[in-house]
């Protein structure tokens, strides 16, 4: 696999011109070092995964900032002390682009961070590889869905859908030849996750645990969360639940997906869903392959809709504005898997089908979103396992996959 073009370049740029310090947040083996000194031009590049260096920022971070006026340094949730250290230099110098940071958790999140430099650093999350990003085309499906401008037909892909989902996005994962290849390198990769970085950002009682933990919650994919009968399974109760699962998003593991509603406020008190960042993580725990998916098709549904997310969430990282991403479900159980609100609260659902068919009871879930809200659901998608886009009426889309 090439130098592949990463369309979170162009923001990170940006920030570097007006900012003094830019962190590019996400998960190890996403391609934030192969991002970074691709940006970094004559900066000194400092990692933190190097012993000596991680000493040195440790006893003393103060002294360690000093001796630096532009700088890239890597993995930078190793020694949360700088975060100090840098809000010092940078009140002194406050030249934009002086800092480059990169983050394998989320170290805003972290109890150890002394000051998150707010309004002296812009926060830019990098996470694996987009469909779009491999095959080298444009970022544009908000922008079609807003406008539902649909091309007929959609680009052909080179791999049937199954084998792209199942793949990942890990520029690592991706380059072995097979898909046990694969996911013997994802499976290290989790392991490794769970030895080394965790220990670095939390200090936990049970962290033989949070295997068991990532291995139950890949069962559990794209399902409401059931915080109580969860820890009931592993020894612990609900609240403990609800941390530990914090630690695996800081790591950028997997993320929890809030329920969408009119009253905002009410929002923070509804059950949210939980996916993996990464399908071909969650395809390895629970030991997915398209052979099994011939005797046990019911696999196949949340695999795809985690993988749905993910894609959703890389095309929002690269959006010049914050939309809010949620699911929406009733109390009659009517669901839409995914709901995206603009700062102007527009909405466009998404539903996820794991067909390659569309028929109009498929839109069920949306039709009542639509009826809920009025004039500010844009539209309404399906997403399917075909090859045309094909209208269903009064702004409803049945819409490849392929357009993501």
């Amino acid at each position: 696999m090439g130098l592949i073009e990463r369309h979170l370049a162009g923001p990170v740029e940006e920030s570097l011109k007006d900012t003094p310090a830019v962190l590019v947040n996400g998960p190890r083996q996403s391609g934030k070092t192969t991002l970074v000194r691709q940006l970094a031009g004559e900066m000194d590049y400092y990692t933190l995964d190097d012993s000596s260096t991680l000493h040195a920022a440790q006893q003393d971070p103060v002294g360690f900032v000093r001796t630096l006026d532009r700088a890239v340094i890597d993995e930078i949730q190793r020694a949360p002390q700088l975060m100090l250290a840098l809000k010092m230099s940078i009140d002194q110098d406050r030249r934009p682009g002086r800092f480059l940071l990169t983050g394998s958790a989320n170290i805003l999140a972290l109890p150890q961070i002394a000051d998150s430099l707010a309004g002296r650093m812009e926060t830019h999350t990098l996470l694996a590889l987009s469909q779009a990003e491999l095959q080298a085309r444009a970022c544009d499906f908000l922008q079609r869905a807003l406008a539902q401008d649909w091309p007929a037909p959609l680009p052909s892909q080179s791999q049937p859908l199954q084998e792209r989902v199942l793949a990942g996005g890990y520029p690592e994962m991706r380059e072995r030849a097979t898909l046990a290849r694969r996911q013997s390198w994802a499976r290290s990769y989790m392991t490794h996750m769970m030895e080394r970085d965790v220990r670095d950002i939390a200090n936990i009682d049970q962290l033989a645990q949070i295997p068991r933990l990532l291995n139950l919650l890949a069962t559990q994919c794209a399902q409401l969360l059931n915080y109580a009968q969860l820890g009931g399974q592993l020894g612990f109760n609900a609240k403990t639940a609800d941390k530990y699962i914090g630690i695996l998003e800081r790591l950028f593991l997997v993320q929890r997906l809030p329920a969408w509603s009119q009253h905002e406020s009410s929002r923070l008190i509804k059950t949210p869903k939980l996916h993996f960042l990464d399908a071909g993580l969650q395809a390895t725990l629970t030991r997915l392959t398209p052979e099994l998916l011939i005797t046990q098709r019911e696999r196949w549904g949340a695999t795809l809709e985690t993988w749905v997310y993910g894609e959703l969430r890389k095309t929002l990282a690269v959006s010049d504005e914050p939309w809010y991403l949620s699911h929406y479900r009733d109390k009659d159980q009517v669901e839409v898997d995914f709901v995206l609100e603009s700062p102007l609260r527009q909405l466009i659902g998404i539903e996820v089908k794991a067909a390659a068919t569309v028929q109009a009871q498929d839109f069920k879930g949306l039709r009542k979103l639509q009826a809920q809200t009025g004039p500010a659901f844009i539209t309404g998608i399906v997403l399917y396992d075909g090859a045309h886009a094909l209208p269903f009426g009064n702004g409803l889309w049945a819409v490849p996959l392929a357009a993501l």
